[in-house]
């Protein structure tokens, strides 16, 4: 019996057969990957200029979607959580759609918003002269727009589940609201920002569509490693091949590193 009282018996053939078959579902996809994987060639692949250039790219604009998440989506994460305001729902809400907004969909929208002659866009270029869409810091915008959310989501379940009574106690003793915020919550919360960080970070190396759409697919300039996958499986399937193990190795270490997060959860609940 396990530490929950309940007793582990051989699941009966109309549940095993079924979770089987979702199982190999699951695996097999990522098995063929790995077999057929051009292993003898794979440092030259990933060494080509076309793979260090998407490889550069995605990260450099993966790490500036993380931070400028974290930058924007903390402050919002708090007021989503601490913070009595009109619409305070309807905001939350508004923050998990680009979690079920097809990429393809979410893309068109920027360009709407941030284009050329978008709602915002067009200012930006007539007074700044800044065009977003098929740059570099369009790339880092539309993965932002699909990676923020995993962070806001994170780090506002965090701040609601917090004991406040150590907040109050620092508040009590005289600490201002942000020294409150600096000394007491921000520690309290940094596993959650951490992991909340580690999946924006994932999230926005793996964006394919909304970047496609909205930055182009233009080598060394707006080509990250997915559209790089893409473009591999109508030249180079090989190239293709080994740069998804690239992506594969990431998922694999973000499951890793938050491996012991999920698990403690998983005992506190």
């Amino acid at each position: 019996m396990n530490k929950r009282g309940r007793s582990r018996s051989t699941p009966p053939w109309p549940v095993a057969i079924p979770a089987i078959i979702a199982l190999a579902f699951l695996v097999l996809p990522v098995l063929g990957l790995l077999i057929r994987a051009p292993w003898g060639r794979l440092i030259e692949l990933l060494t080509s200029r076309t793979s260090l250039d998407a490889l550069r790219l995605s990260l450099v604009t993966a790490l500036s979607a993380t931070v400028i998440s974290i930058a924007i989506g903390l402050p919002l994460a708090w007021l989503l959580a601490r913070a009595e305001f009109p619409g305070r729902r309807f905001a939350r809400a508004l923050v998990t759609v680009p979690l079920v907004l097809p990429p393809v969909v979410g893309g068109i929208a920027l360009l709407l918003a941030f284009g050329r002659r978008g709602m915002v866009g067009q200012y930006l270029d007539s007074c700044c002269g800044i065009t977003l869409p098929f740059s570099t810091p369009g790339v880092v915008v539309a993965e932002t727009f699909v990676a923020m959310p995993f962070l806001i989501i994170t780090v506002e379940g965090a701040l609601r589940g917090l004991d406040t009574r150590l907040e109050d106690a620092a508040a009590t003793l005289g600490a201002s609201k942000s020294a409150v915020f600096r000394r007491v919550t921000l520690p309290l919360i940094g596993p959650s920002l951490i992991a909340g960080g580690v999946l924006t970070f994932a999230r926005a190396l793996g964006e394919f569509g909304a970047t496609i759409t909205f930055a182009g697919n233009l080598p060394g300039v707006t080509q990250t490693l997915p559209l790089a996958v893409y473009m591999g499986l109508e030249g180079d399937p090989d190239q293709a091949i080994a740069l998804s193990l690239v992506l594969l190795l990431v998922s694999i270490a973000v499951l890793v590193g938050l491996r012991d997060r999920w698990l403690r959860t998983g005992v506190a609940s």
